[in-house]
């Protein structure tokens, strides 16, 4: 298992498909890219921006709840890509009645949200890593223009757009 850097999410044009984009902390440096909805796309650049929203997001809200539970995200983890769908655990651990371990099943883009949130760090299996991960040419874009990037797509969307 590697520790992974969230670089940012992402939008692959031309399809406009937003990803989050995770690299290895050390050894190779490999990145893995996940296509996530948009929803969960601004929900983790929001919180990477440090933007309050009005009224808390469902990712705010479960991060709230894990907190006035005692309950502490010690890591999320990318554990697994099967056919071509990623998945994840958030590893919560209860406060007190002995750090009781605690794994649920989650989406990556969920996990990330509120991993983000919370300041938890974030893992990736190193099968996933080996099967999904590339190393970036110099000529790909770096961070800056993938937030950038990310940016304009917002600048397209309103809070209608993720009403019920």
């Amino acid at each position: 298992m590697q520790e992974m850097e969230l670089l940012g999410v992402r939008v692959e044009m031309p399809s406009n498909a937003p990803m989050v984009l995770l690299r290895e902390r050390s050894g190779g440096g490999r990145t893995v890219q996940i296509f996530i909805g948009a929803a969960e796309a601004t929900a983790i650049a929001l919180a990477l921006d440090g933007v309050d929203t009005p009224r808390p997001m469902t990712h705010d809200l479960l991060a709230e709840v894990l907190g006035n539970l005692d309950v502490e995200l010690s890591a999320v983890v990318v554990t697994e890509l099967r056919d071509k769908t990623f998945f994840a655990e958030l590893h919560l651990r209860r406060q007190g009645q002995g750090g009781e371990p605690i794994v649920v099943s989650a989406r990556p883009s969920d996990a990330v949200a509120i991993a983000v949130r919370t300041g938890t760090s974030i893992y990736a299996a190193e099968e996933v890593i080996a099967e999904a991960g590339y190393t970036e040419d110099a000529d790909d874009d770096g961070p800056e223009e993938v937030v950038e990037e990310f940016k304009e797509f917002l600048d397209t969307i309103s809070p209608e757009d993720f009403e019920d």
